[in-house]
């Protein structure tokens, strides 16, 4: 049987028991590889830990808002009240990259809220807005992304804010393997990040609705129970997921696609050359 020229990685699947990546090479040559765009890629079932795909899963690259999920992991571990109102201030405004968001300075909404876009579409005002308001501010906030990180297993991972748009926060395919493996423990992170849309209303007179950046998530199509998405040009286009493959649950990461809808067709790419071979890739 195929099943058994594959080597076994059904370690216990703990923050520090994330199987080994193997070379591309380890899959069987009669099975053609599939062609994606995306540079890192790691697919691993989420119950064994079997690492399913790889590809260049050990090398370290900038992560865009995939931040996001460790900055809902430190606001939820705070405990703090969801429904306590947060006023998006001048320190907010993007001067790194000089993005525009739809939540101009003044705009208030529950801590909630402003958790549910900032994972939802991504809304990067509202991440950082959710770090100033944490106590001790934005610089404990980045100090304790770090050490929830170092907690989890992400060896190789470093955050230095909480939106993502810092090239400099990077990790290893692997590393994030682990952090939706961490996320995925949260409900609400998981409930957040597959909301098709989302109406707030952060003034009196303005209503804003936001939609789900990924379009897996908005089609409904694919059991998908944790997404992500990111984007800055320096790490290409990015996505995380958890979600179902025949019996499988698998977590998904692919980080640097070239061009906006890439990231989403190696996703699809992945599922269908997975259902393709399922006497190879979805027994057990």
């Amino acid at each position: 049987m195929l099943k058994n020229l594959f080597v076994s990685c059904l370690l216990a699947f703990s923050s520090a028991a994330i199987p080994a990546a193997q070379p591309a090479s380890y899959h069987p040559a009669e099975v053609a590889q599939p062609q994606l765009s995306s540079h890192a890629v790691a697919v691993v079932d989420s119950r064994t830990g079997q690492m399913v795909f790889e590809k260049n899963a050990r090398q370290k690259l900038p992560m865009a808002s995939i931040t996001k999920l460790m900055t809902a992991m430190v606001v939820l571990d705070a405990g703090l009240p969801l429904d306590a109102p947060i006023t998006v201030t001048d320190s907010e405004v993007d001067k790194l990259k000089n993005t525009t968001s739809r939540l101009s300075v003044g705009s208030t909404l529950s801590r909630r809220e402003m958790l549910l876009v900032a994972l939802m579409s991504s809304e990067n005002r509202a991440a950082a807005a959710l770090s100033r308001e944490f106590p001790g501010g934005r610089a404990a906030f980045v100090e304790r992304m770090n050490r929830k990180a170092r907690s989890i297993g992400m060896q190789n991972a470093v955050f230095y804010d909480p939106t993502g748009l810092d090239l400099r926060n990077s990790a290893t395919a692997m590393d994030l393997v682990r952090m939706v493996k961490a996320a995925y423990q949260y409900p609400l992170i998981r409930q957040f990040t597959t909301t098709s849309e989302f109406t707030v209303q952060p003034s009196a007179t303005r209503v804003l609705h936001y939609k789900n950046s990924n379009p897996l998530v908005r089609e409904g199509e694919w059991d998908i129970e944790l997404s992500k998405t990111g984007y800055i040009q320096e790490a290409g286009r990015c996505l995380v997921m958890e979600a179902g493959v025949g019996s499988q649950q698998l977590i998904f990461v692919l980080l640097a696609a070239n061009g906006s809808a890439a990231r989403v067709n190696d996703a699809r790419t992945i599922k269908n050359w997975l259902e393709s071979h399922p006497q190879t890739w979805l027994e057990g």
